[in-house]
């Protein structure tokens, strides 16, 4: 990637930034339209809060629409992914026998959310076991569909997911499921900007994710999509006016009116997503998605070579994008080696606990170099001898 990409970003120089999947990274044009926002709210907030807001949201939700493939009032702005589940799997009518069938890949914060809901309806949550190393799209579907049975009410799954970086196959699942009369919820957290989502071929009832992890919008920008067929079955997670629309805020759609206002914030965040998409577009970021993923498959190879064990999906297929991860031996302190990297080689990365196995996720982003990726590899050469065995 050239130095000119990396300067418009505001991440400390001195840092060797593989993290970007954590919590994403803003550019600099785009951070200065969102501190614009902020501005005009504090300038008038009476008259953007209370009488543009709307219109405001309206346009932004018509750019993000675009970008995704979805018409706009099927969109509404959430903080984040997290938000996003929480919204769906609370409004959700279940009870003793039904299942949620997901994968044993999936963000924990999120399984937290249905373990709660399960807890309180008598429902069951079942985490299928999809092994590593994976070899395609069409064993992954099969090993999902497996696991569901005559009391599968809801299909949770990540588009890509946070431990392990997998790209699931959710366009086949979501298919399947709704001949089958199954509901289907992806959660999204990881895909937009990662690769290009188009939301009415992914074909999920419902559909959460951020903005501002690989769509570089600011923090605190996500989105959930819910096709119109399904939108009655959405209860507010917070309940505020549009319960009861007042006619100024009507927007003709309940789905919009339940989620879209929930009380005074700042929606700085949300309303900068255009010119995040804008940015995306200006410096053709299909090139640069197929660059990251290159640097980023030379990489895990690298490392798999070093600790003699096999990559977890195959580095020339599109089970894995900007974010891939790559094995650690047995026995390694991760809290240890995660210090040191960033002590002592001041490299940021993510080192990731999954089925009993560690392993370091990197995130390949516009900003990164060769040389990065050559400083985590020869750190990593110097630092597994010293804490292997201390796990």
């Amino acid at each position: 990637m050239s130095p000119h990409l990396k300067s418009l970003f505001l991440l400390d120089p001195e840092v060797i930034f593989l993290n970007h999947g954590s919590f994403g990274a803003c550019p600099k044009p785009v951070f200065e339209t969102y501190q614009l926002w902020q501005r005009k709210l504090e300038n008038q907030p009476v008259a953007f809060l209370g009488r543009d807001f709307f219109e405001f949201d309206r346009q932004a939700r018509q750019a993000l629409g675009a970008f995704l493939n979805s018409a706009a009032d099927d969109l509404v702005f959430v903080p984040n992914t997290t938000h996003g589940v929480n919204i769906i799997a609370r409004s959700l009518a279940l009870g003793p026998g039904d299942e949620i069938l997901t994968s044993d890949h999936e963000y924990g914060a999120c399984d937290h959310a249905w373990e709660l809901i399960c807890k309180k309806s008598g429902s069951t949550y079942t985490r299928q076991p999809v092994p590593l190393p994976t070899h395609s799209s069409e064993e992954l579907v099969e090993q999902i569909w497996q696991a569901v049975t005559p009391r599968t009410k809801v299909i949770y799954l990540s588009h890509i997911t946070s431990p392990t970086a997998l790209h699931l196959p959710v366009e086949i699942l979501c298919a399947r499921a709704r001949q089958a009369g199954i509901l289907t919820l992806v959660d999204g957290a990881h895909a937009p900007g990662q690769i290009a989502l188009d939301l009415q071929a992914v074909g999920a009832d419902f559909y959460t994710g951020n903005c501002h992890k690989w769509m570089l919008s600011p923090k605190g920008a996500g989105f959930l999509y819910a096709r119109p067929e399904v939108q009655h079955l959405i209860e507010p997670l917070i309940v505020s006016w549009g319960y009861h629309v007042p006619p100024h805020m009507a927007t003709g759609s309940h789905f919009l009116d339940i989620l879209q206002w929930t009380g005074t914030r700042d929606p700085a965040a949300a309303f900068s997503v255009a010119a995040a998409i804008q940015f995306m577009q200006a410096h053709d970021w299909q090139t640069i998605q197929q660059t990251c993923h290159d640097l980023l498959g030379t990489a895990i190879q690298r490392i798999c070579d070093l600790v003699g064990m096999p990559p977890p999906y195959p580095l020339d297929s599109q089970l894995f994008h900007q974010m891939g991860i790559a094995p650690l031996p047995p026995g390694v302190d991760a809290t240890l080696l995660k210090t040191r990297l960033y002590e002592e080689y001041r490299i940021e990365v993510q080192l990731t606990e999954w089925n009993d196995r560690i392993f370091v996720r990197i995130s390949v982003q516009a900003y990164n170099t060769q040389s990065d990726l050559d400083a985590l590899c020869n750190a990593l050469e110097a630092l597994l001898p010293q804490v292997e065995g201390q796990g």
